[in-house]
């Protein structure tokens, strides 16, 4: 009688996770998790590299343990323990740290302690290393003494080190502008290599119209806008909850169901003009802006062209450049140093983007006194003719006085709907504010007037508007 044939041993090669025919997939991940330990947060994969950018490394490194045994369906098994994967490293406990800057060889600390480990997994790594004694980035240096004033660079340290950490209490976003020609754009240059997959090229204007594109900077430190458009904003709500946002947010990709993430991606926009809202007239948008001006190109300046490589060669003392501009803005209450320039390139811009202040300010057109009042039709009128005389377009009469109303303390004056025009009817206005193109040459001149006298100019004002 023969014996059943018996079974053919198993082979010393296999892994404990393979049967012959298929395989234990949680024995898998556990057993390759050991070597690869991440954590899934927010649609990501995370190691003590950072925010794992491409998961087609991971597919890879899938592939090459499951090719010697499975033949057939690959694709779909390595699919499928990725899936399981995100289930077994899901956590809600990799939270942003600002307190601290994970570099090449180790963590940061803000007070200047230094770890060398490098174990822990993190929500973002940079590609430089922590050289305490590195040299001074004597090019980098050299180069942004002929880009911008001396007292603007302070402000553009402490920009470049608040990127480096995962946090928004600046509230800040950076406009650098110029004439073009002065080689603005190799900041981007050298903050690329500085901050590698932490940093992305992307668009303000793409930012306001596009709900999406908020979803695109999750995990991101800085955006940098090479070539800002000079088109005014549409709406400005996307990019200020941007600069601004202290928490988890709602975002969402396109044929996705929206999730809460954390973003505290910076703007970094460079431009030969101006940002400008076409209707946000609001100071929020303006105060959230740090606007530096470039020196002029000089006419007889030759430019290297292998500056970039320079400067990227000094990336150790760079960092250290920025985290001393990080530690300074940090110990004065993330509040940033600013020069009288950058504050009045603010006040400019808001000024164009909104020529009511600029007539409220004209002195040939109105007068403040606490005695003294005007209707809501004749400041209007005043200012409708202040910007015929000055080219300006004018805003509709409900936008102007939306924009008054909102102001009102910064003038002193006071909304009433209790004034008497020249007809006795009573009307809307102000208290506190008179249009002085009437006729009187001050507040004391219309206060001295007599009643015929201010008649008088009442009706010419009037036969005019």
């Amino acid at each position: 009688m023969s014996t059943p044939e018996e079974k053919s041993p198993r082979p010393s090669w296999w892994p404990s996770w393979f049967t012959g025919s298929s395989i234990n997939e949680t024995e898998f991940c556990q057993e390759f998790l050991e070597d690869w330990p991440l954590e899934y947060t927010e649609n990501a994969f995370f190691t003590n590299q950072g925010r794992m950018k491409d998961e087609s490394l991971l597919q890879q490194a899938i592939l090459v343990r499951l090719q010697r045994l499975i033949g057939s369906n690959i694709t779909r098994r390595i699919n499928s323990i990725i899936e399981l994967m995100k289930i077994i490293t899901k956590t809600d406990k990799l939270l942003p740290q600002p307190d601290r800057v994970h570099v090449a060889n180790g963590t940061l600390f803000l007070d200047g302690r230094f770890d060398p480990g490098m174990d822990q997994i993190v929500r973002s790594r940079f590609p430089v290393p922590y050289t305490p004694d590195a040299p001074q980035p004597t090019h980098w240096l050299r180069f942004l003494s002929e880009l911008l004033y001396p007292e603007d660079i302070p402000t553009l340290q402490e920009f470049i080190g608040y990127c480096l950490i995962p946090s928004n209490k600046g509230q800040r976003m950076m406009v650098i502008k110029g004439r073009g020609g002065e080689g603005k754009s190799q900041v981007g240059a050298v903050l690329s290599k500085l901050f590698g997959c932490n940093m992305k090229d992307g668009s303000v204007g793409k930012i306001s119209e596009n709900r999406f594109a908020r979803a695109d900077l999750e995990h991101i430190h800085l955006m940098v806008d090479d070539d800002m458009q000079m088109e005014a904003l549409k709406q400005t709500n996307y990019v200020k909850s941007l600069v601004t946002a202290q928490g988890m947010m709602d975002l969402e990709r396109k044929g996705k169901q929206s999730y809460q993430g954390w973003l505290y991606a910076r703007i970094l926009a460079f431009s030969n003009g101006d940002l400008q809202s076409l209707y946000d007239r609001s100071d929020g948008f303006y105060r959230r802006q740090l606007i530096l001006t470039t020196k002029d190109r000089p006419a007889d300046r030759v430019d290297d062209p292998d500056l970039a490589d320079r400067m990227t060669a000094e990336l150790p003392g760079i960092f250290n450049w920025a985290f001393e501009g990080l530690q300074r803005l940090a110990a004065n209450d993330f509040h940033f140093t600013e020069s009288e320039r950058c504050k009045a390139n603010r006040q400019a811009v808001k000024r164009d983007a909104n020529n009511v202040f600029a007539f409220m300010e004209a002195e040939d057109y109105v007068m403040y006194d606490p005695k003294l009042s005007a209707s809501s039709r004749d400041l209007y009128n005043a200012y409708c003719k202040w910007c015929d005389a000055n080219a300006y377009d004018a805003f509709k009469q409900r936008s102007f006085s939306d924009i008054i109303l909102a102001n009102m303390g910064k003038y002193n004056i006071v909304y009433s709907n209790n004034l008497t025009a020249t007809d006795g009817k009573r009307v809307r206005g102000f208290t506190g504010i008179a249009v002085k193109s009437r006729g009187f040459p001050s507040a004391a001149a219309w206060q001295e007037a007599s009643p015929e006298e201010v008649a008088e100019q009442e009706n010419l004002w009037s036969a005019v508007s």
